[in-house]
């Protein structure tokens, strides 16, 4: 190999697999998945004070924003990185999960300063624990090296989840503008707890196949 070849061309050892790796976390989708756990304690910040100091409803709305923007990059972190070609490890791993905590975070606060109670609060823990049961499936098939294609159904789940939550984040300041708006965001809950169990079952028989094939 000439000289010039030599500068020209990237050296194939581990050395050069950790910059490229590097290169990878620092891409723009996985940006977008660390931006969307940061916005996590955001939004639990503006839900806390929003209850805690006199006249903050305004609070409700800033939380909304940044529950909308942490949303929306779900689902451009995953298209870019399969159009750019930047798919990695750290990628496929924070995007499951900061997806679970901007929702568990949001529905714990919601329940705790009241906005779902009574009855509502079976949706809420319904959500909660499909989301650690699917999460430990995951984990269990990914030992197997068995992957379990998300449904349609599931993506419909997902995207009525956001919305509900989304809808319940302005509280007071919602009814304030739309009376009603709860309710509706109630209501969507529960729709996106029934799909929730059905998905969840779906995910369920999947993983119980092959623990039934791994214990034979």
């Amino acid at each position: 190999m000439s000289d010039a070849a030599s500068r020209t061309s990237p050296p194939s050892g581990p050395a050069n697999r950790g910059t490229a790796n590097r290169g990878h976390a620092l891409a723009l989708p996985n940006l977008l998945t660390y931006a969307r756990c940061v916005a996590v304690p955001l939004v639990a910040g503006c839900l806390f004070w929003s209850d805690i100091l006199h006249g903050g409803l305004w609070l409700r709305w800033v939380a909304l924003g940044l529950y909308a923007a942490a949303a929306i990059t779900d689902f451009f972190d995953g298209y870019l990185a399969r159009a750019w070609q930047q798919q990695s490890a750290i990628g496929r791993m924070l995007d499951p999960i900061a997806d679970k905590l901007l929702v568990s975070t949001c529905l714990l606060m919601l329940a705790s300063d009241g906005t779902i109670r009574g009855w509502s609060l079976w949706a809420a823990v319904v959500i909660l624990c499909r989301e650690i049961l699917v999460s430990g499936l995951r984990e269990f098939l990914a030992e197997l090296r068995v992957s379990v294609p998300v449904s349609r159904l599931a993506k419909w789940k997902t995207t009525l989840q956001l919305v509900a939550v989304g809808v319940l984040i302005t509280g007071q300041a919602g009814e304030q503008l739309l009376p009603g708006l709860n309710l509706a965001g109630i209501v969507l809950l529960w729709i996106s707890a029934v799909l929730t169990l059905y998905t969840g079952y779906d995910y369920f028989r999947a993983g119980a196949r092959h623990l039934v094939e791994d214990q034979g």
